[in-house]
């Protein structure tokens, strides 16, 4: 159900390059009215600042493993996403898209695993970026435009979120809280369930039972308010489990994991 972001490369990049004024003075970006890329992803990932955002229109879940991060569920199984297209529209206009689609093509990333400092690159696969004759110029000569500028002031500040989600996940497993999760849907003209399993969530009763100071602690750190968030989220789970259904994109019943 709940997939971590692949290893090689980000979810979604097919390439990166980093932004030259040299080689690429005269590229301009392009707005795109659909994210083909998006399509066939039922996950992405969100950072804490967008949960309250977030968790009005989409489960939040965490992956498996010891680097959990946490993500929104826009479909239950692999290759599903109810709120997109075939080719990538938004089938619901008032949806918060999260920053991570946002960011795309570009992000932030080392040339070289010794480098102390980020560099803007881009996807060149994107069909968003290149030598077009419209759209945003991403350069006045050798300098950046106010489109890059943006772009790069974005990209600092998903990059800075990033930091505090992973603050945020160390201290969830300094408290043990996180726990596999599992969901059972019972549908009306089904005989046996539907049991979508492969993420983890927040212990509740762990939850419950912190001491004092911990909870203190997880308060005054601002966890506390990010985790009821996590946790109210998780009854969209059968709102999701329901548009799959109405689009007919639903798996046989099982009782196994959907991964």
């Amino acid at each position: 159900m709940a997939s971590a972001p692949n290893s090689q490369l980000p979810l979604f990049y097919n390439a990166l390059e980093p932004l030259s004024s040299d080689a690429h003075a005269n590229y301009r970006l392009r707005p795109l009215d659909k994210a083909p890329f998006l399509a066939q992803h039922h996950a992405v990932p969100v950072t804490v600042d967008e949960f309250s955002l977030v968790q009005r229109h989409l489960p939040i879940v965490f992956t498996v493993g010891d680097d959990a991060v946490p993500i929104a569920l826009m479909g239950l199984n692999e290759g599903v996403n109810t709120f997109v297209d075939d080719e990538g529209a938004l089938i619901q206009n008032d949806l918060y898209v999260p920053a991570y689609i946002r960011r795309y093509p570009f992000m932030l990333a080392r040339l070289r695993p010794d480098a102390q400092e980020l560099s803007l690159c881009f996807d060149p696969t994107s069909g968003a970026i290149g030598a077009f004759e419209e759209g945003e110029a991403l350069f006045n000569g050798s300098e950046p435009s106010e489109t890059t500028r943006n772009v790069l002031a974005f990209n600092e500040s998903f990059e800075q979120a990033g930091a505090r989600t992973a603050s945020f996940m160390q201290e969830l497993r300094e408290l043990d809280l996180l726990m596999e999760g599992e969901v059972t849907i019972q549908p009306n003209d089904s005989d046996r369930p539907f049991v979508y399993r492969g993420f983890q969530m927040v212990n509740e009763e762990k939850l419950q039972n912190l001491r004092g100071d911990q909870l203190r602690k997880i308060h005054q750190s601002g966890l506390l308010p990010l985790v009821y968030a996590h946790l109210f989220s998780l009854s969209l789970i059968r709102e999701v489990f329901a548009r799959q259904a109405a689009q007919g994109k639903m798996p046989l019943p099982t009782l196994a994991p959907v991964n």
